[in-house]
């Protein structure tokens, strides 16, 4: 039997999107790390910061408050930036 077009795409599409989310748990789930919201730099961030992005890269300002970095586990609340402390949940 062979593959049609369509079959190929959607294999190729499973592939590409079971890569993205292997990529995603891997970011959030290393050993010894934790998320730290309103931290990163404009176009830092490690993974999705809310509304208007997707994914790493695309928050739109410093320290944007629902943007988040990996950092050292335990040093993301005394982590200090010009808009204050990092913080383990999204900041307004």
């Amino acid at each position: 039997m062979r593959p049609t077009h369509a079959s190929l795409a959607a294999i190729l599409a499973i592939a590409v999107a079971s890569a993205a989310i292997a990529t995603s748990a891997s970011a959030q789930t290393k050993p010894g790390m934790e998320k730290c919201y309103g931290v990163a730099l404009a176009g830092k961030n490690d993974c999705k910061a809310g509304a208007g992005t997707s994914c790493a890269g695309t928050s739109k300002v410093n320290y944007q408050g629902n943007a988040w970095k990996l950092v050292k586990a335990g040093s993301c609340v005394t982590t200090k930036t010009p808009k204050g402390n990092g913080s383990l949940t999204p900041k307004a």
